[in-house]
């Protein structure tokens, strides 16, 4: 290969790195862990495939957009959102009746729910890839969970949460009280994991 040839490709490959990335993007974006976009939404990206992303202060960070949908339990056109719980710390936790660690978990995350809700804090699931409506709300009643959930096979409503990898279930995010994105756990939970992590955040922003 000649100089100039060399000299060629050692600007093109940078070039076509660059283009493959924007293609990709959030899988290939660097940086900082999130950042605010201009419309405010909040973008993820796990630093060193990490599971345990933690934003302090959340204030820092962007927040997440209009998350809603069709409640899971609900017969009729009754739809639940983040913005149903102004003021709470919300705990978002993507979950599929066929996932097995979501069956794992599940028990752990009813306990931090109930032990709580009395500081502020409220819980939304986020049924996904669940073609089946009445297992998912089996799921539930066997598991005698006491929080509502958005039923969205298609995945639609994870939009809101910008770039959160939406291929890991169960994925679980803690917001603030002005819902800004606290902490991302891109796998299952203890109560012993996730507890302490809620107290911590509902007594930032408590009155």
């Amino acid at each position: 290969m000649n100089k100039v040839a060399s000299a060629l490709r050692g600007r093109l490959l940078p070039a076509l790195a660059a283009l493959a990335c924007l293609a990709l993007v959030p899988a290939c974006a660097t940086g900082t862990d999130a950042v605010a976009t201009g419309g405010g939404t909040f973008e993820f990206v796990s630093p060193g495939g990490q599971t345990e992303i933690f934003y302090d202060p959340p204030s820092a960070r962007g927040t997440i957009g209009d998350l809603s949908g069709p409640e899971l339990m609900s017969d009729e056109d009754k739809k639940v959102s983040v913005n149903d719980f102004p003021g709470q710390v919300v705990v978002i936790n993507i979950w599929g009746q066929w996932c097995g660690p979501c069956r794992a978990e599940a028990p752990a995350l009813e306990q931090v729910y109930e032990q709580t809700k009395d500081l502020g804090v409220a819980f939304l699931g986020i049924n996904v890839r669940d073609n089946h409506r009445d297992k998912a709300r089996d799921f539930v009643t066997d598991n005698n969970i006491g929080y509502p959930s958005i039923y969205d096979p298609p995945m639609r409503t994870l939009l809101a949460l910008g770039g959160i990898p939406t291929s890991v279930v169960p994925t679980t995010v803690v917001l603030d009280r002005d819902h800004r994105v606290a902490a991302v756990f891109l796998r299952a939970l203890i109560a012993e994991d996730l507890m302490p992590v809620v107290q911590r955040i509902a007594a930032e922003g408590a009155s």
